[in-house]
């Protein structure tokens, strides 16, 4: 298994009382799996992808990555694990904004010295990119930025890939075509794909549909 989630629990202080977010959460992905995660909005779906991808600590239980637990890591040793290991695809793009789409698209693979400039021509022809490589991101739509930090994290070649919504504000056919990609690099790479969703199309392409209610996985 790449990704181990055994008895997590997590939960946020507010003025009336602790308010239990997930609840003993149990679930692996195997490599090369894809795994779609449904549920309501605040049913925990992004708390548990920012546990998954070391950006919070769970209150109690082990999210194990690859056969290490991320509760036992330093904060350095986090930060190395989001440069190498774990792909994230959310909706806050964060790109930087002094580098060029292509120097954004192969910032985290020339981190975690896994530069591959055939994989990366792929992907930017791919998500349409052929002519933004020399923009900056102020120069770019909001869908497109969307392109460019979608290539970025695939273009590492991550173990884990955790996407929350990442086709959201494309349009179908693009969409369809960035998922394609997720797909193939987590099948030829051998990586794990947890992948947050409200498309009940979407969620028919991977391999199973996960759905968390309240804090739990339903049964």
């Amino acid at each position: 298994m790449i990704l181990t989630l055994d008895a997590v629990r997590k939960s946020y202080a507010s003025n009336e009382g602790p308010i239990d977010i997930l609840k003993g959460i149990n679930l692996s992905v195997a490599a090369r799996e894809s795994v779609a995660l449904t549920g309501e909005s605040g049913s925990g779906k992004s708390t548990l992808l920012h546990l998954a991808g070391g950006l919070d600590r769970a209150d109690g239980g082990s999210v194990i990555v690859d056969g290490d637990d991320l509760s036992q890591f330093s904060e350095d040793q986090r930060a190395q694990y989001r440069r190498t290991k774990v792909g994230l695809v959310f909706q806050q793009f964060n790109l930087i904004p002094s580098l060029t789409v292509a120097a954004n698209i192969s910032f985290h693979a020339k981190l975690a010295k896994r530069h591959d400039i055939t994989w990366e021509t792929r992907l930017i022809e791919a998500l349409g990119l052929e002519q933004y490589i020399a923009r900056y991101p102020e120069q770019l739509s909001g869908g497109q930025q969307q392109r460019v930090a979608i290539g970025r994290t695939l273009a590492a070649k991550p173990r884990l890939i955790l996407a929350d919504e990442p086709t959201g504000n494309l349009d179908e056919q693009t969409g369809d075509a960035v998922l394609d990609l997720i797909l193939d690099l987590a099948r030829s790479a051998g990586s794990a794909l947890l992948l947050v969703t409200h498309s009940a199309r979407l969620a028919a392409r991977l391999d199973r549909t996960v759905l968390l209610r309240g804090g739990k996985i339903a049964e």
